[in-house]
């Protein structure tokens, strides 16, 4: 016969195992949410707290160093003691990794990519990847990579700096490098192109594997490691056949309509860049819109095509946000700004129309008038 009273214990002590398993969960649910930086009272430091406003990192950063505005799985950062800074890249543990070997661009620290982030050794001046734990998953012997996209990466290795201010004790801050090697590698290290020729038009995420060279006009084919052949969109030559083949091709005001942006975005003097609701845009300006890109069918206007990343500075509102990784820079390998620049010459005087198209999940939209 069982006691009683052992039982009602044994209960209790389930019962909270199965609390503290739970609420484990929960939290380990919870850590895979974005944390959301904050800055301390005088906008100098910065913390982070997560999606039901808890703070997790007091604000302790350096806000100037810290581009991150969004904490996933590793930050670059910069910690300002009384004598010294230190900058290393930190994780959702608290780990720290890669100290002093910040990769930079354009002097803005790396920015996390799919779980990873590159940071470069000071003594080798080589560049490696890091994973979401701040382990190494790409030892530093490339002279500079890629960001990861897709779950892979563009190398180049055996490469040299090139001053282009031509004064390398001014720190060669504007170079280009010359010579070495193009890989495409994954995350593992693993080369599955080499003599890649990488080049930004090119889309990762339309990765397609094949025994031949695709014959797609769009794609373009390189010949792997393995002998099979890897080939990628090019956004260039897509833009081009959509812009023929849907745009041009039975332009009207309901198609310009039908494949734009629900915001159209223009220049107006003496204000600036001003928005508004597509529809009413194109009400208003349909006439014109129709006349200039008609041009393009009719073979009449000489035109070029471009390619960027969207403007933080014009498109700042929030339904833009998923086009933005977490430190605001725009996706452009993934969500590229197609400028369409058609030119004007009427006598002596010069002039051109843009229209940008944005290139969404459903896509090309116009996004820009001007």
């Amino acid at each position: 016969m069982h006691n009683k009273g052992f039982l009602i214990a044994m209960k209790k002590i389930i019962f909270t195992i199965c609390i503290f398993v739970l609420t484990g969960c929960t939290l380990h649910i919870q850590d895979r949410d974005a944390w959301t930086a904050f800055w301390n009272e005088d906008s100098t430091l910065v913390g982070f707290k997560d999606q039901n406003g808890q703070i997790r990192i007091e604000p302790t950063y350096s806000g100037s160093f810290t581009s991150a505005r969004k904490f996933d799985k590793i930050i670059a950062v910069m910690e300002e003691g009384e004598s010294r800074q230190e900058t290393f890249y930190l994780t959702k543990t608290g780990k720290k990794a890669g100290r002093g070997s910040i990769y930079f661009f354009d002097n803005t620290p790396d920015c996390e990519s799919e779980g990873y982030i590159r940071f470069r050794d000071r003594k080798t001046d080589l560049v490696g990847l890091l994973n979401s734990n701040g382990e190494i998953a790409i030892p530093a012997q490339y002279n500079d990579l890629t960001n990861v996209r897709n779950g892979y990466v563009a190398a180049l290795k055996g490469a040299t700096k090139k001053c282009l201010d031509g004064d390398k004790n001014s720190g060669c801050e504007h170079f280009q490098w010359d010579g070495g090697i193009e890989y495409f590698i994954d995350t593992n290290n693993r080369i599955i192109i080499e003599h890649f020729q990488y080049d930004a038009t090119l889309n990762f995420y339309s990765l397609r594997i094949g025994t031949e060279p695709d014959r797609d006009a769009n794609r373009r084919s390189f010949r792997g490691a393995d002998g099979r052949y890897y080939s990628f969109i090019d956004y260039k030559n897509e833009f081009q056949l959509w812009l023929d083949s849907t745009l041009l091709k039975s332009l009207s005001k309901e198609t310009i309509i039908d494949n734009s942006y629900p915001k159209i975005y223009f220049w107006k003097e003496p204000d600036g860049w001003r928005m508004e609701a597509s529809l009413e845009f194109i009400n208003r300006n349909s006439d014109l819109l129709k006349s200039r890109l008609a041009l393009l069918r009719q073979g009449r206007a000489e035109y070029s095509v471009s390619m960027d990343g969207l403007n933080p500075l014009i498109y700042e509102a929030d339904d833009f946000d998923s086009y933005y990784n977490n430190c605001g820079e725009p996706k452009e390998w993934e969500y590229p700004v197609l400028s369409l620049i058609i030119n004007h010459t009427t006598g002596r005087d010069f002039f051109q129309d843009y229209f940008e198209f944005l290139r969404t999940t459903d896509g090309y939209k116009l996004i820009s008038v001007n």
